[in-house]
């Protein structure tokens, strides 16, 4: 029985040492829920009701940048990111441990902090 115990034990640490370390190793599935995207979408609905948005679009990508913004993808380095209006924060479940949703380009993403890595994307949300 002890001898079970050790075992069972030396199973547990060897996976806690040498488990998964990011949401990408173990293919955990994190997306915006129907929920948020409406939420998302209201809010900025309402912002480009309030004022004008701009015909030209300032602060754009350029295509080969704005092509690697993709599910599955990471951000690429040194990227104008934008966090979410705390208003607009304060409407919305909290995201998964090790998440944040942050604004690129017009674009809401749902990005891992740990690896930069983009787990779903909102186009054509933000007005600018």
């Amino acid at each position: 029985m002890k001898n079970l115990a050790l075992t069972m034990f030396a199973v547990v640490s060897l996976f806690f040492v040498a488990g998964p370390t990011s949401a990408t190793e173990i293919r955990l599935e994190v997306r915006f829920s129907s929920a948020e995207v409406s939420i998302i979408r209201t809010y900025y609905e309402q912002q480009s009701v309030a004022r004008k948005p701009d015909k030209k679009r300032r602060g754009q990508l350029p295509p080969g940048i704005a092509k690697n913004l993709g599910r599955g993808k990471p951000l690429p380095p040194g990227i104008a990111k934008q966090f979410l209006p705390g208003d607009l924060l304060g409407r919305l479940p909290p995201v998964p441990r090790g998440f944040e949703r942050i604004v690129v380009d017009g674009k809401v993403l749902l990005v891992e902090i740990a690896t930069q890595v983009i787990h779903d994307i909102l186009t054509d949300i933000v007005f600018k």
